[in-house]
């Protein structure tokens, strides 16, 4: 009786890329969650400001601080530094719309500090309901208020989103 075939080699699958969750740092008030949260699903963390923030020591947790070229700090460094590192295996963490929705065009995922997600359904209304706020701010000559304080419910509800996020983009 012949010897039978050797079996075929394993054919190696390549590991998916890792997710990089991108942090609009400057006012970002999640960032210990989403080391916890990054650190449980393998994910990379860049947190991108103008100016330094302390990290965790981690080998997946990075910080980017940003200027204008020069050395001094440019208002929107930290925004197109994260624009355009967004694509389709990125988280980006903000609360800035046109930041937003310029990460949504490059295929990113895009969270709100308080768990809410832009997409391209909400991106649309969310920009023309900023510029509105932008000019009735203007005509109020600085009177206004400001978003509501940030509570426990919006950290859950974050917390919640994002590791939703993540494990849709885990598949």
């Amino acid at each position: 009786m012949p010897d039978p075939a050797p079996a075929p080699a394993p054919v190696p699958v390549p590991a998916p890329t890792p997710v990089t969750i991108l942090v609009d740092a400057d006012a970002c008030p999640v960032k210990e969650e989403i080391y916890r949260v990054a650190e449980r699903f393998g994910a990379e963390v860049r947190v991108v400001s103008n100016s330094p923030f302390r990290v965790p020591v981690s080998a997946r947790v990075k910080r980017v601080v940003v200027s204008d070229g020069t050395g001094g700090p440019k208002f929107d460094a930290a925004d197109d530094w994260i624009a355009e590192q967004a694509d389709a295996r990125s988280v980006v963490i903000t609360a800035d719309i046109l930041l937003a929705e310029r990460c949504l065009k490059a295929g990113a995922r895009v969270l709100k500090h308080d768990g809410r997600e832009f997409d391209a359904a909400s991106i649309g209304s969310a920009v023309a309901t900023r510029a509105i706020m932008e000019d009735l701010r203007a005509g109020m000559d600085g009177v206004g208020g400001g978003p509501p304080p940030f509570s426990k419910a919006d950290r859950s509800n974050f917390l919640q989103a994002l590791d939703r996020v993540l494990v849709q983009l885990r598949r």
